[in-house]
């Protein structure tokens, strides 16, 4: 089986680490299933409000990655992960306090979401720069594999987890288990003892303008990792027609209920769970490089199964099915493999701002995405519009196709 529990499962320290995200990976989906639940249940149920609440969980990623990228490559890690989880327990925990007196209202929960939307960025910023610290590049791809199989996991479980809680502890309950989470996660991080060293702090630290540039130059500077910078851009674009568009297209257009379409959706994280356990067998037998362009490629024309589904609606959820399964799944492959590779031949003083780079194309493109993908909807239809997404999503796989790529290899990175 090419996941296996490998020498990393008796490394102490990336143990600790590896329990900390599974911890923190159910306590994330909590948080994302509970609040908006919370904010119908004892707040509001005014459409816009609950869709202003989404969409404040995304916006400080933009800011995070503009702003934290060179404070965390100038400082230690583990203080900031440390931190973080600290900071969104307490957080968490201020909404079942303030529901309890009777003090509960939406600028809370906004503030809220948006705060843990920011240090939840900054979490996974500084998590992935301290990752090649903790346990040298060599071991980068197993231990991707390993973190990416339990966040899939917890993709499966940790909505159905998050509802089941709801339903038997009440709402505000449930966020204490949440707030709880954070803080099991905190102390199983302080326990890590691998020591980061830093290189010396320059005199003048680089303005945010610079950071800016360096990151920039680090990421699409580099002949390999920017092309899948381009690809990610790219791709986060099209994503953003599938988030404005797909309970729509499913539960309108082809009238699938909900409660299907909740299982259809599941089944990613299903995929997810595969394509982890699949990469490093990939990697090994087509070499780095193929791998990439194949798991990718794999994962964009699966997407079209969802457009497919328009022609034989009739069939609607086995081609949603096939496209959640066999697209999730090449998909995790390929960030395995890319933030493998990312992680092995970046400095690792740049690091967090060449991520930070990654966060805000995400969280300006998915909304412009978004935004597009509803206009045109409304000019046309939604079919079209979906549509458009899934051949969008395809040109994602352009600036992989260049002969470098497809003849990389990557002794330095072991499955």
């Amino acid at each position: 089986m090419a996941f296996s529990l490998g020498p990393l499962a008796r490394h102490r320290d990336f143990v600790h680490l590896w329990s900390a995200q599974s911890v923190s990976a159910f306590g994330s989906r909590i948080t994302r299933t509970a609040l908006p639940v919370i904010a119908i249940l004892l707040v509001t149920d005014d459409p816009v409000q609950i869709a202003t609440l989404g969409v404040l969980t995304v916006i400080p990623g933009v800011i995070v990655g503009l702003f934290a990228g060179g404070f965390i490559d100038r400082h230690a890690k583990r203080p900031i992960l440390v931190w973080s989880d600290i900071v969104r327990a307490l957080l968490v925990l201020s909404i079942p306090i303030a529901a309890w007196s009777a003090h509960l209202g939406i600028v809370q929960l906004y503030v809220v979401a948006a705060l843990v939307g920011g240090f939840s960025a900054l979490f996974r910023l500084a998590d992935n720069a301290y990752l090649p610290v903790l346990i040298g590049r060599d071991l980068l791809l197993e231990g991707n594999s390993k973190l990416q199989v339990t966040d899939s996991v917890a993709e499966i479980g940790g909505p159905g987890l998050a509802g089941v809680l709801i339903q038997w502890l009440t709402a505000p309950v449930t966020m204490v288990i949440d707030a709880l989470s954070y803080l099991v996660s905190a102390v199983l991080l302080a326990r890590i003892r691998t020591n980061e060293v830093l290189q010396a702090a320059a005199a003048t630290p680089p303005t945010l303008l610079q950071d800016v540039r360096i990151g920039a130059r680090a990421g699409f500077g580099h002949p390999i990792v920017g092309a899948t910078f381009w690809s990610f851009a790219i791709d986060d674009f099209a994503n953003g027609f599938f988030m404005a568009l797909y309970m729509l297209y499913g539960l309108r257009t082809l009238s699938i209920d909900v409660a299907t379409m909740g299982i259809v959706i599941s089944l990613g994280g299903v995929g997810a769970l595969a394509g982890a356990f699949v990469a490093s067998t990939v990697s090994r037998r087509l070499g780095l490089g193929r791998a990439m362009i194949v798991t990718f490629l794999i994962g964009k024309l699966a997407n079209l199964f969802v457009a497919f589904a328009s022609i034989a609606p009739q069939y609607a959820v086995v081609w949603l099915s096939a496209s959640q399964l066999f697209s999730d799944g090449a998909i995790v492959s390929f960030l395995i493999l890319a933030n493998s590779y990312r992680q092995t031949v970046l400095p690792l003083d740049v690091m967090a701002r060449a991520n930070g780079l990654l966060e805000v194309m995400s969280g300006v493109l998915l909304p412009l995405g978004a935004v597009i993908a509803g206009l045109l909807a409304k000019a046309t239809s939604v079919t079209f519009a979906v549509w458009v997404g899934c051949v969008l999503g395809l040109f994602a796989v352009l600036p992989l196709l260049r002969p470098r790529i497809a003849s990389l290899t990557a002794p330095a990175i072991a499955a």
